[in-house]
């Protein structure tokens, strides 16, 4: 029985809380009661955290759509993520396209130069297929896994507690507005000591918000080391494709000619065709790094010389420490190499402002 007049007391006291916290924001929106503001600092860690979650979600959808274009395929390992089972191994585009070319070039014959062809691009396309697999596999680990982490423990973690924080703010401005409106003094006295009550909670909650909104820098640290990986295994997956197919290209360059000739065409326009990407590559190739030996040698003769030299930031730069000088790009700075410099870095002026700045952010102009 005692229990049950407990709990009946309790719900009441809730619907009254809640009650006077629905009044309190009615009365707000209409301009009939005074609302205490968050302080600045609070209010921008709110919204730096609103803007992470926003396009956390936005980054982590649209790379979901880039490893797996298919949505129904998408929509499957959701449902069997969900229920926590392995979603079934199936051939993925590549990998399908190569069976096909290889079931193709049997049938066409082994012997035949298509048949041949065939079958050696198939081969290649089901490599890609699997390397495509290694990029999904990896991205979903160290970069989409973290995104979906942050979005559904850390941010949720602090809309709870910041909800809390609304209460707690809607109990606060109640207690003041009663605390207007008391006009015996014992009702004052108990009115007075309600708010200091509620501006206790209301501060303690607002420091408990403000230490989980300052931990979002930690997060943009730690997304921005899962960012890296992502990138990493781009670069291994763009890499191990160009190699496939540059082995690929060397297998049918190395066909005879009238091993390539098909449909009455002439032998002739195939090799071209399979010769010239590699000459472009070729081509291409030398460009940097002819490009490179001129900057480093203009690099060279600035730190063997005294003199000084105009550069343009080609990126912006924020100073590690107060010997360093930060950077904005396209900006032009004055650059000069002093004794006993570390190689990557060189001296900058910009006005009466100076410090080091490293060599890799710099074009150096004539």
């Amino acid at each position: 029985m005692n229990i049950m007049d407990f709990n009946v007391k309790k719900l009441a006291a809730d619907a009254g809380t809640f009650l006077s916290r629905a009044v309190q924001f009615t009365e707000e929106k209409l301009g009939q009661a005074e609302k205490t503001e968050l302080d600045a600092h609070l209010e921008n860690l709110l919204s730096k955290a609103e803007c992470t979650k926003l396009w956390t979600e936005k980054i982590m959808k649209q790379t979901e759509v880039l490893l797996q274009p298919n949505p129904n395929a998408r929509i499957e390992e959701f449902v069997y993520e969900k229920l926590d089972r392995k979603a079934p191994s199936r051939m993925n585009n590549p990998e399908l396209l190569g069976q096909y070319m290889i079931d193709a070039g049997n049938e066409f014959g082994p012997g035949t130069a298509y048949g041949n062809a065939l079958i050696k691009c198939g081969e290649t396309q089901k490599r890609i297929g699997t390397a495509d697999r290694e990029l999904i596999q990896t991205s979903a680990i160290n970069f989409l896994t973290p995104l979906r982490n942050f979005i559904e423990g850390d941010y949720k973690t602090i809309t709870k507690e910041r909800k809390l924080l609304q209460n707690k703010r809607l109990d606060l401005d109640a207690a003041k507005t009663r605390l207007k409106k008391a006009k015996v003094a014992e009702a004052r006295a108990a009115s007075e000591q309600e708010v200091r009550i509620t501006q206790s909670e209301f501060d303690r909650q607002a420091e408990i918000t403000r230490l989980l909104l300052e931990g979002i820098s930690s997060t943009h640290a730690h997304h921005l080391r899962c960012l890296n990986d992502f990138v990493e295994a781009q670069m291994t997956y763009y890499a191990q494709c160009y190699q496939y197919m540059l082995d690929l290209q060397k297998q049918l360059g190395s066909f005879p000619s009238t091993f390539l000739s098909n449909n009455n065409q002439s032998s002739t326009t195939p090799v071209q065709s399979v010769a010239t990407p590699s000459v472009l590559a070729s081509a291409s190739a030398s460009l940097p790094s002819v490009s490179n030996s001129v900057v480093t040698s203009g690099i060279s003769e600035l730190k063997s010389s005294s003199g000084s030299r105009k550069a343009r930031v080609l990126y912006d730069y924020d100073a590690a420490n107060s010997s360093e000088l930060s950077l904005l790009a396209d900006e032009v700075i004055t650059v000069y190499s002093i004794p006993g410099m570390d190689s990557d870095w060189l001296m900058g002026e910009r006005g009466n402002q100076k410090g080091k700045v490293p060599i890799t952010y710099l074009e150096l102009l004539n």
